[in-house]
């Protein structure tokens, strides 16, 4: 039975996915006078998704043009999020970028190229420069303008710009439907209480994360998503080795990639101040169902990144590892989808790689669902992708 609204029923665009990406863009679109009705499933900065937690790596170690486009615009908006609302969102700690020299070799020439402040460095250098690091291949890459994302603070600081600027967020929705006709979209949610409402808007903007074939599925076809559940962890520094937190970089180690993803199968490392020092291994891993997660590692999962922390990071200690657990939605290739069929926008396959550009998709898909542009042509569909 569907129960009446004690709220308005029709707006501009409605949101549906409350994680960094759809938060980014109600952020968006509010901030413009549209208006905007987000509905997100779960709490917010809620445990079971991909956008929570304190930290994530912001990383422009990238040879492609078009993330690298999205890295300077996201830049420069998480810059402006910090001066409007007075939080810290980003510490500029560096970047250090080793391994694969196809990968260190042609981010420094992306980089140098746009004006970015990027060197190479010998191993011994590096070695001696960052000890407590154990560095492969000859030559490393440290870029300036990079080092760590705050992210939980970023999800507050989206939450509160969002409604400053009249967006209507509502947490605890489910979202059980989505129709399109000629002039409207309907979405279809249960509130926390379990009533059942129809909110009617211009255009629907699906960022839903590890859901998001669920909720597009009769709308478009996306390419392949594989869901899968990641566990990082921090690590503690060793007594000895304490003294370098003060100016512990963030890192990426390239170690060789598929063919078609260069980022499968490296390490990406950040400090987490009060928490140690995060490390991850970007393996997407065995599917899951993210109704249906264990939120643990394998004990053979804990014992390869410990190995992984013993033998690279040296200047942690691999016994002190404390889980975390998130998901990926990956595409085949790596590379996120960011389009537009009909009215309803979406963002998906974002594969572990997205949370440093959120604020400038926010503003990729504010510009789709309100007939500004379209996304950049490499995140896009191919032209027959309605269904």
């Amino acid at each position: 039975m569907i129960a009446p609204s004690s709220h308005r029923a029709r707006f501009d665009q409605i949101v549906v996915g409350g994680g960094a990406m759809g938060l980014a863009t109600a952020w968006q679109l509010a901030s413009r006078g549209s208006s905007v009705l987000l509905l997100e499933r779960y709490s917010p900065g809620h445990l079971r998704g991909a956008s929570h937690g304190a930290t994530r790596n912001l990383n422009n170690a990238y040879d492609e043009t078009h993330y690298l486009d999205l890295f300077d615009e996201a830049k420069h908006l998480y810059e402006a999020l910090e001066r409007a609302s007075g939080a810290t969102l980003l510490t500029l700690c560096g970047l250090v970028t080793h391994g694969a020299a196809e990968n260190v070799h042609g981010a420094y020439a992306q980089l140098t190229e746009r004006g970015s402040r990027a060197e190479l460095v010998t191993n011994a250098d590096a070695r001696e420069r960052w000890p407590g690091i154990a560095f492969e291949g000859d030559e490393v890459l440290f870029a300036a303008e990079a080092g760590r994302v705050h992210a939980s603070t970023t999800l507050e600081t989206l939450v509160a710009s969002a409604r400053v600027s009249g967006g209507d967020l509502r947490f605890g929705w489910n979202v059980t439907g989505i129709s399109e006709s000629d002039d409207s979209v309907t979405v279809t949610a249960v509130d926390p209480d379990g009533n059942s409402h129809r909110f009617t808007a211009d255009g629907a903007v699906v960022t839903g994360g590890a859901w998001s074939e669920q909720l597009l599925a009769e709308h478009v076809a996306l390419p392949t998503l594989r869901v899968t559940e990641v566990h990082p962890a921090h690590f503690a520094f060793r007594d000895t080795h304490a003294h370098l937190e003060a100016g512990w970089p963030s890192f990426n180690h390239f170690r060789g990639g598929s063919a078609t993803d260069p980022r499968e199968g490296a390490a990406y490392s950040m400090l987490t101040p009060g928490e140690g020092v995060k490390v991850g291994l970007h393996v997407t891993g065995e599917a899951i169902d993210p109704d249906r997660r264990t939120f643990r590692g394998s004990d053979a999962w804990r014992q390869r990144l410990a190995d992984y922390v013993a033998e690279f990071i040296p200047a942690l200690d691999p016994a002190t590892g404390v889980e975390l657990s998130c998901t990926y939605t990956s595409t085949p290739t790596g590379d996120f989808v960011l389009d537009r069929v009909g009215r309803i926008t979406f963002g998906a396959g974002f594969s572990g790689h997205g949370f440093k550009f959120v604020p400038a998709i926010g503003r990729v898909l504010a510009d789709a669902a309100t007939d500004v542009s379209l996304p950049p042509a490499p995140f896009r569909l191919a032209a027959d992708a309605a269904i």
